[in-house]
């Protein structure tokens, strides 16, 4: 058994040998463990940092129990008394146990705190391996079954309610995360990216066959193929929010996106909004506009070479930038930041436009993420200046323009090898 502690987002403990799950203890044991073993308790959670949210995770303690079975030894000696195997999992086929708290209900944080680093840590066993979830929601697995039936080949299994004890002879406690939507692959065995895990959503999304023996292949990087010539207007996404972060003047926006010679389509995203459904709408999109906020995370479905365009408000840059800039141009898109003007945003008229939220939001965001999260989150709505944003509009377009030229360049110079 050995655990690594060292990175700020997550603790991952390795165990190999008999490993039994006890659910009614909520409890993993080791059995035949080197004498003087210390028992160890995860949160399998990716965000160890912030202690409010890591309280509400279920606990999951380790229980190392060394030297052989003592068929005399009471139940509270340390456990001996072997826990008799209900489901004995195939040998060479791990466990990997991780939970769907926490923030899971935000489509960010599912993909960011969730997904990712599930493919990160398990897409190394093509399959052969079974998930253990702690906290599990059914309408998690209808929303992502198709993307975690092309990582595992088993069932799953819910340690809270399946009472079962579980046999396997290799277990991962907790999950790996190297960022924010971000997969690394100097830090793979392997060398996946993150076009890799984009490869597997559209798989998935696009209800590829499951059966498949080769392994996903990514999608191609930026300019993408397409048929030539491009349709004379491209399509464009505007993804609205409803509650915060409102883009006021979206009928404007609408019409200088056609004026700059897009055909703008706006989706209403809703929870129950089908991931299949978004995926299509995305896949076939040439760009994409949305303020900051989760649902800017389906950037994931766009091919290489699209444009996102950031809308952002005042006091959320970092954000911006760290949770969507950077991701998105590591998959290989066209990364476009509308940085909202003090006197664009509600906030404004509800503290003054020479206020220090307005002008100064760093002296908020010293004080904490939800004291930010209060003011420039929660609070804040967004009437965009139409002819600077018609100017992003233009470069966007383009943007597109040059991609299709290069395609129909590279097709052309194919043709001729």
């Amino acid at each position: 058994m050995c655990c690594d502690r060292s990175h700020y987002r997550s603790d991952v403990c390795y165990l190999r040998g008999d490993v039994r799950t006890d659910p009614s203890t909520s409890s993993v044991l080791l059995y035949n463990a080197p004498r003087g073993s210390s028992p160890e308790k995860v949160r399998p959670y990716t965000r160890k940092f912030e202690d409010s949210i890591m309280s509400t995770i279920d606990e999951v303690t380790i229980l190392p129990v060394a030297g052989a079975y003592n068929a005399s030894a009471s139940a509270g000696d340390g456990g001996t008394l072997r826990r008799r195997c209900d489901v004995r999992h195939p040998r060479g086929v791990p466990a990997v146990v991780f939970s769907t708290g926490g923030y899971t209900g935000n489509v960010y944080h599912e993909f960011s705190d969730g997904l990712i680093p599930l493919f990160i840590t398990a897409q190394r066993f093509a399959g052969e391996v079974v998930f253990v979830v702690l906290e599990y929601h059914y309408w998690w697995l209808g929303r992502y079954g198709a993307v975690l039936e092309r990582l595992t080949n088993y069932k799953i299994v819910d340690f809270r309610y399946d009472r079962r004890v579980h046999c396997f002879d290799e277990m991962i406690v907790g999950l790996r995360i190297h960022g924010e939507l971000v997969v690394d692959p100097k830090l793979m065995p392997n060398g996946k990216s993150i076009k890799d895990f984009q490869a597997l959503l559209h798989q998935g999304y696009s209800r590829a066959s499951s059966s498949s023996a080769s392994p996903p292949v990514p999608l191609p990087l930026a300019p993408p193929s397409r048929p030539c010539p491009r349709p004379a207007k491209p399509k464009l996404l505007i993804f609205i929010r409803k509650q915060n972060r409102v883009l006021l003047n979206l009928p404007h926006v609408v019409t200088a996106c056609r004026r700059a010679g897009f055909a703008p389509h706006v989706m209403n995203l809703r929870r129950q909004t089908p991931l299949p459904v978004i995926h299509a709408a995305l896949a076939s999109a040439d760009a994409m506009v949305a303020v900051h906020g989760a649902a800017v995370t389906h950037f994931l479905f766009m091919r290489p070479g699209s444009v996102l365009l950031q809308i952002v408000p005042v006091g959320l840059d970092w954000a911006a930038d760290a949770f969507y800039g950077k991701p998105a141009q590591q998959l290989g898109l066209e990364y476009l930041e509308y940085k909202v003007a003090p006197e664009e945003s509600s906030l404004a008229a509800e503290y003054g436009l020479n206020s220090t939220v307005v002008r100064d939001p760093s002296v908020i965001s010293s004080r904490g993420w939800w004291e930010m999260k209060k003011v420039y989150m929660d609070r804040q709505n967004v009437t965009v200046n139409i002819k600077r944003f018609g100017e992003l509009l233009k470069a966007a377009r383009t943007h597109l323009k040059n991609a299709t030229a290069c395609a129909k360049g590279a097709g052309a110079a194919a043709a001729l090898r």
